[in-house]
């Protein structure tokens, strides 16, 4: 972004013929204490239980729980690769021995597992593997771990950590499902799990709070819907690639260059190279306009031009049978966000809708659009946040991306007093820098420093202003990497 008028010439306004073409879409109108690691049981959830020990890696901790002991063992080395990694684990499974990788913490917790465990040998995988002080084991085969008493129970192991973790708890003979993060909503194969069979009990191992808070999250994963991709929280287990737009104003995004089922074509034709690029869930997702940043004086005089919910209701419903996410970006001129953010309260009840603030297009009295960059005071950006996350707990949805457009140091105004504390949102600041990439790169910079605590990224690449646009790798290979990926 080389300056302010340059920025706002790429961002076109509803006026004049294009006003007229969209004319028929407008309306008139209990954490488990890090001191005291082991298994904990509530008296109230005798059905969850938690096991967590931050101090071990995850792949010890499981053994810990589902083994009683072992004669040989898998030794996974810290820079393990993923070929070596897919090797530990087929020897884990065709043996049922543990699989232990040593992590930052160094080789100590590993050892004291081995020695705990009775290891006679180790079978060790990749390089750089230290002294552990047990043999090395001849071949890859083995014999004599014996499972747990926890391991023999009937119940639905949920494991939150890496694949030598889930490969761990496989070996010893549980039904176990992995998670990306320590709850239970992060995964839509433990979601199904736990669906299909709701009066079983549970074992999480890992950090997922004590066994009120985990049984909390176990309810909702039985009873809210699930978002596009599967599971209840939106990242880290999936990433979004948007196409950005309105309905009938192809000025305003590639969105409004054609119909809803060509739309949905397209974005997933956009989305297929990251499904091979990326290791998280690809869900193809649009983000439309339904208030559009006008030249005139619009609804109400407030420059600002409002889509009939209606209008957009077919898309929101298309997109939902398709797997594809929605987000709804309001550009409100003089009005404030949230009087905006009301007007589509029943489409927001979705459970694959959220919601896009967009500071750009945000007046004050007396300015108008295409003289100055707009921007919104944090504690508008507040209040809309706090009634959205009440949204979703009253209607019992599953967390809803909540994007932040920014390209501009002073649009969100001081960001340290933004709240994004709220578990029910997914709070995105996304980049929208347009230019040469050395120009998008500079101001993604300026907008990654300084973040707020609790936020996700998210990149735009543009058709026309992007020169060149950058690729699918390309963009995977933005550090931060982004989350939410939109194409304008």
């Amino acid at each position: 972004m080389t300056s302010q008028r340059g920025a706002l010439r790429s961002r076109p306004l509803i006026a004049g013929g294009v006003l007229l073409a969209v004319a028929a879409l407008v309306a008139s109108s209990v954490t488990v204490d890090p001191t005291s690691p082991g298994i904990t049981s509530a008296p109230d959830t005798p059905a969850v239980t938690v096991v967590d020990d931050p101090s071990v890696p995850s792949s010890v901790l499981v053994s810990r729980t589902l083994f009683d002991s072992a004669s040989t063992a898998v030794v996974l080395s810290e820079n393990a690769g993923d070929s070596e990694r897919r090797k530990a684990i087929d020897v884990a499974s065709a043996n049922k021995i543990p699989v232990l990788q040593i992590d930052d913490a160094g080789p100590a917790p590993v050892a004291a597992e081995l020695s705990r465990l009775d290891v006679d040998q180790v079978i060790g995988i990749g390089p750089g593997l230290p002294d552990l002080g047990v043999p090395a084991a001849d071949s890859e085969s083995a014999t004599g771990a014996i499972p747990s008493a926890t391991a023999t129970a009937d119940r639905l192991v949920l494991v939150a950590g890496g694949v030598d973790a889930l490969a761990t708890a496989e070996a010893a003979g549980v039904t176990a499902v992995g998670v990306p993060i320590a709850d239970p909503r992060s995964s839509g194969e433990a979601v199904a799990a736990l669906k299909e069979d709701p009066d079983r009990p549970v074992l999480a191992i890992g950090a997922f709070g004590n066994e009120k808070t985990a049984g909390d999250r176990i309810a909702a994963a039985r009873t809210v819907p699930e978002l596009p991709g599967g599971g209840q929280i939106v990242f880290p287990g999936r990433r979004m690639v948007a196409l950005y737009g309105s309905p009938g104003g192809a000025d305003l995004g590639p969105l409004g260059a054609q119909g809803i089922d060509a739309s949905i074509r397209r974005i997933r034709r956009v989305a297929e190279p990251y499904k091979r690029l990326s290791d998280e869930t690809v869900v193809p997702a649009f983000e439309i306009i339904v208030t559009v940043a006008s030249a005139d004086p619009g609804y109400q005089g407030k420059y600002t031009n409002i889509i009939d919910p209606e209008v957009i209701r077919p898309w929101i419903d298309a997109a939902g049978r398709a797997g594809v996410y929605v987000t709804l970006d309001l550009q409100p001129g003089r009005m404030d966000f949230l009087t905006q953010a009301k007007m589509y309260r029943d489409l927001l009840k979705e459970p694959h809708v959220g919601l896009a603030l967009d500071p750009e297009w945000r007046l004050k009295p007396k300015q108008v659009h295409l003289t100055q960059i707009g921007s919104v005071d944090p504690a508008e950006v507040n209040k809309t946040a706090d009634w959205l996350a009440d949204l979703v707990r009253t209607e019992n949805l599953p967390q809803k991306v909540f994007v932040l457009h920014q390209f501009d140091a002073d649009m969100l105004g001081d960001r340290s007093l933004l709240d994004t504390s709220h578990p029910e949102l997914a709070t995105v600041i996304h980049a929208d820098g347009h230019g040469t990439p050395t120009v998008k790169r500079a101001t993604y910079e300026r907008i990654v420093d300084g973040l707020p605590p609790n936020v996700w990224l998210g990149w735009k690449n543009f058709y026309k202003e992007d020169k060149p646009m950058f690729s699918p790798r390309q963009t995977l290979r933005v550090r931060p990497e982004p989350w939410f990926i939109s194409y304008q």
